[in-house]
């Protein structure tokens, strides 16, 4: 997979619809949650288990923090293993530091190594002139603009139940000195077979540039629980070689009970309807 690839699928894999509001009300997320992820790979050679994903949830003193308002230390690795780090090898850091009362970041930080591809970036965004000001660039961005780690965090906060199957929802993030608009539709409730059992969940498709890495404009899928935590538990795409699918395998530290599976005379009478 290339460079780009690698990045889209181990970030967007987790994206979701959100809006833009002064003060956000977070029940979803707390400091001290950790989430795990394994990510696959599918081709015509067979199915590998590509890497690992982790995202944490800390804290930041208030000292250090922006105007004295409390941020949100969020951290996230992405690494291939094994037969994966034999011919491109990945190991990727980002974090992000959000207010607490608008979920918006006020530091992004990226640490990519990729093959013989290594990057390197901080992005101060400046919420009072609506500017982000990276290590090569100072450039004017919506003033409701996300990092690809804060957009997800942000996204777990809202609410689901008065939108359609068929609703579309718009998106703004910030990466390699873009700004990106895109928009992702609601499919509705599903119940998802997992690791964890049979699962209520909300099913997403994130709108993707076709190309290099896509052939189709929503080739992506995301469940996430249909609970108050708002967990991404599973995800998958086809790309323009391949599959990847990418699966929770480990968590803790959630703000509310890891939502209840199905049971087996539940189903039966799901199935009947």
């Amino acid at each position: 997979m290339s460079r780009k690839a690698i990045i889209t699928i181990l970030v967007l894999l987790l994206s979701n619809p959100f809006f833009a509001q002064d003060t956000t009300p977070n029940n979803a997320f707390q400091v001290g949650e950790v989430l795990k992820y394994k990510v696959y790979y599918t081709s015509l050679l067979g199915n590998f288990n590509a890497g690992d994903v982790e995202v944490s949830v800390n804290e930041w003193t208030k000292e250090n923090a922006s105007n004295n308002r409390t941020i949100y230390h969020i951290l996230g690795t992405g690494e291939t293993n094994g037969f994966f780090d034999m011919f491109y090898k990945v190991r990727d850091r980002f974090e992000s530091q959000i207010d607490t009362e608008t979920l918006l970041p006020t530091l992004f930080i990226r640490r990519t190594k990729e093959g013989n591809f290594e990057h390197n970036d901080d992005v101060f965004f400046n919420r009072e002139d609506n500017i982000a000001v990276s290590n090569k660039i100072k450039k004017s961005v919506p003033e409701d603009i996300h990092d690809i780690i804060s957009a997800v965090f942000f996204m777990r906060t809202l609410s689901v139940e008065d939108f359609g199957p068929d609703s579309t929802y718009y998106i703004n993030f910030y990466l390699d000195d873009s700004v990106y608009h895109s928009k992702v539709k609601y499919e509705g409730r599903v119940i998802l077979e997992t690791e964890w059992g049979w699962l209520p969940c909300l099913e997403v498709k994130p709108m993707m540039a076709i190309g290099e890495i896509f052939s189709r404009k929503y080739p992506m899928t995301v469940w996430i629980t249909d609970d108050k935590n708002h967990i991404p538990v599973m995800a998958g795409s086809d790309i323009v070689v391949g599959s990847v699918r990418m699966e929770l395998v480990e968590y803790e530290g959630l703000k509310h009970p890891f939502i209840k599976s199905l049971s087996g005379k539940e189903l039966k009478e799901l199935k009947k309807h």
